[in-house]
């Protein structure tokens, strides 16, 4: 079924609550955002990579997911061979019982960083290190609404690891880059504070969390489509991840974009996916020339 109110275009119903599909349309919109938010990360030295869609939930558990996420975490176990036959999957709901299943020893990260910081462990690494990912994640939540809220969702990241002083940067110049974009767009976007609790609550960096915010959230209406986020050196202590200039533990910081929010964003201010593709076209051509004129003639 499509949704063809204005505000909506283009969003299909999928054949599963909070997984709906894409048309050729939005599909197009949805490569040509990717592409142009890889290539942001590129440009700037970020080494494309590829994560697993899943990761043991030991390791997940190591970083605190599960005491810091527990609302958002989504689980992954097969069946139980045995199980299944003495309870059978329940129509009436939809579900397997847990009884039919075996141990649920993987997680489905709500985040793609998550595998950046687990691939990185026990290495050391350049001051100034960037990677860019986009990966599945899934969140667990109350309710799922078209391409503003998913169960399932593809999100594009451009992750710093090194020193402090380049993880500060990194949101920094990411930051002027989304907010330049969104003006061309003519995407209205307003930076907020969030209050995610990221560390654990009882620790000193939660107390420092409250005290300077480590997350940033880009929001269109009241739909956060991208955002910006500073882990200190949490990571690089959980993961053992340290710098090759002086051995200490890894800064890490990400820029985030949830490609199928963009996607509502878009539509929702232009009206169809052709209007907001061309706006994306269009944006994207004006930031080059902008870009051009900043460095000065080329003599």
């Amino acid at each position: 079924m499509t949704v063809t109110t204005p505000a909506h275009a283009g969003e299909t119903a999928g054949p599963s609550r909070g997984l709906p599909s894409l048309g050729p349309e939005g599909t197009r919109l949805l490569r040509l955002l990717d592409d142009t938010f890889e290539s942001w990360g590129v440009t700037a030295g970020a080494r494309p990579m590829t994560m697993p869609p899943l990761l043991p939930a030991a390791d997940l558990a190591k970083l605190d997911y599960y005491d810091n996420f527990p609302h958002q975490a989504v689980l992954a176990a097969p069946l139980d061979l045995e199980g299944r036959l003495t309870t059978p999957f329940d129509g009436e709901h939809g579900q397997w019982p847990a009884t039919a299943l075996e141990p649920a020893r993987l997680g489905l990260p709500s985040a793609s960083c998550y595998a950046v910081y687990l691939d990185h462990r026990g290495t050391r690494v350049a001051d100034d290190t960037l990677v860019t990912i986009c990966s599945w994640c899934f969140r667990k939540e109350t309710h799922y609404e078209g391409m503003r809220r998913q169960l399932g969702f593809r999100m594009r990241e451009i992750v710093a690891i090194g020193a402090r002083e380049h993880a500060e940067a990194h949101l920094g110049d990411f930051t002027a880059r989304i907010q330049a974009f969104a003006a061309a767009l003519d995407l209205p976007l307003r930076r907020e504070a969030a209050s995610d609790p990221f560390f654990d609550k009882g620790g000193s960096k939660a107390l420092l969390q409250r005290l300077t915010p480590v997350k940033h959230e880009f929001l269109y209406e009241d739909l956060a489509i991208a955002s910006v986020n500073t882990h200190r050196n949490f990571f690089g202590d959980r993961c053992d991840i340290t710098l090759e200039s002086t051995g200490g533990p890894a800064f890490t910081s990400c820029v985030a974009f949830g490609l199928e929010r963009w996607l509502s964003a878009l539509t929702r201010r232009h009206g169809s996916w052709d209007s907001a593709t061309e706006a994306v076209l269009a944006a994207n051509a004006r930031t080059r020339a902008d870009a051009s004129g900043a460095a000065g003639p080329v003599i």
